[in-house]
């Protein structure tokens, strides 16, 4: 596996632009992966220079898929576009409104999986303040059926 600060995340994820939220992959392994994103005012949901807490169930998302991608050998290739679907299972939000340029670090746990399907847990912190904490599935087009 290669180590965090030689992964290219646009390897990992195939978000771009304004979907692309995650800066940076600091951590990685078998049990879990971890990023920092810093808010910008150019995210979905951005008002009055604030997010709307909710936008941190797609940085968990995109967590996940750092941590699936990761995870396969030789990481997520730009010419995968097999597609992911992602159902939320629980979310517990801990704040209103997050500013922007706070600095978050997304930690994501995979509880379980069967072949495609994964069930993952994920936090997401800002200094000391736990934002949120949500449990995603993920669902990932079989490569039979790309």
């Amino acid at each position: 596996m290669q180590t965090p600060c030689c992964m290219d995340i646009e390897e990992l994820i195939p978000h771009r632009g304004r979907m692309k939220l995650i800066d940076e992959v600091l951590d990685i392994d078998d049990d879990k992966a971890v990023t920092r994103a810093r808010v910008s005012d150019q995210w979905p949901l951005c008002r009055d220079l604030f997010v709307d807490p909710i936008v941190l169930i797609e940085v968990v998302a995109q967590t996940s898929a750092v941590y699936i991608s990761g995870k396969t050998e030789g990481g997520r290739s730009a010419t995968d576009r097999r597609g992911w679907m992602v159902g939320v299972k629980n979310a517990d939000f801990f704040c209103d409104r997050i500013p922007v340029d706070t600095i978050l670090r997304t930690t994501v746990r995979s509880l379980y999986h069967i072949d495609q399907y994964n069930v993952i847990a994920g936090e997401v912190q800002a200094g000391d303040d736990m934002l949120c904490r949500v449990e995603i599935q993920v669902l990932r087009e079989s490569e039979e059926t790309a």
